[in-house]
């Protein structure tokens, strides 16, 4: 067990939920182990005590409890088979150091579900290219639906594209196939479809 510790909330970490931030430093904690600890008031920030929802910023001073020294069990990772990897680097259409847009084709689920195993977050792993961490879904297109998809590769970029959807600052163009010419031949939907 390691004793107490006073951990300084990085840049790169402020801003996010506390769970998070405690599960990204200490891999071994499972999510029943930080409520514990914040419930007890064992884990505390700035000297307060939080819940594990409660988000960090940077520059303030977590306190964290002795920790089991012990790893996480080993997570067994399916992984990706070599046709999906194949199949979803073809998809992407651009991919720099903050974001990846994948042509999502139709058919595969954006994410996981019932009955789905097989889906673009689930095959990750595959988008990686040198990264670390997993690029994050920034949004999500139906399963039946075609398009660009974007992702992540950092928790920051995937902070400024969700706040930007978040607050409507991206344009967002849909385009349907119709049979036929439709009357009008030009228009505007404004209804939920």
């Amino acid at each position: 067990m390691s004793g107490v510790q006073t951990i300084t909330v990085t840049e790169d970490e402020g801003d996010q939920r506390l769970d998070r931030f405690l599960k990204r430093r200490f891999p071994q904690l499972s999510q029943g182990m930080v409520e514990k600890m914040c419930r007890k008031g064992e884990c505390r920030v700035d000297g307060g005590r939080v819940k594990s929802n409660s988000r960090v910023e940077e520059g303030q001073n977590v306190r964290v409890p002795p920790i089991p020294d012990t790893r996480a069990p080993a997570v067994v990772r399916t992984g990706v088979s070599e046709a999906d990897t194949k199949m979803i680097q073809s998809c992407v259409i651009y991919r720099d150091d903050h974001v990846i847009a994948i042509n999502k084709p139709a058919g595969l689920p954006t994410q996981g579900g019932s009955g789905q195993n097989r889906h673009v977050d689930g095959m990750g792993e595959a988008l990686m290219f040198g990264f670390e961490d997993r690029p994050r879904l920034v949004h999500r297109l139906d399963k039946d639906t075609s398009g660009v998809l974007l992702l992540a590769r950092t928790r920051l970029a995937a902070k400024a594209l969700t706040a930007a959807m978040r607050h409507r600052e991206t344009r967002k163009i849909y385009w349907a196939l119709v049979a036929g010419v439709p009357t009008p031949y030009l228009g505007e939907i404004k209804y939920g479809l």
